[in-house]
């Protein structure tokens, strides 16, 4: 599990990038630099990082569910995500 402080680090990015969002867009398109250089580093949503939303792990992601693949095994043989169940042939 990731420390408290770094998943605290994520939630303020994602503020940050929704809040600067709208503004960025247009200051994109109207192609002033120095008005992008001028807002806050965080406000990028490159500076955003895939974290399972329950435990806060970088590594092995899955986009889909939004949770990484340890968490995804477990709930998956708890049934606790629809559709989804054990493959065995």
């Amino acid at each position: 599990m990731a420390r408290e402080s770094i998943k605290a680090r994520q939630r303020k990015r994602e503020k940050m990038v929704e809040k600067y969002a709208e503004k960025r867009a247009a200051l994109k398109a109207a192609g002033d630099y120095a008005g992008l250089d001028a807002l806050p580093k965080n406000a990028s949503a490159v500076r955003l990082k895939n974290r399972c939303q329950l435990t806060g792990r970088p590594r092995g992601y899955m986009r889909h569910f939004g949770i990484c693949r340890n968490i995804f095994r477990d709930m998956a043989l708890d049934g606790k995500i629809p559709g989804v169940r054990k493959a065995s042939w």
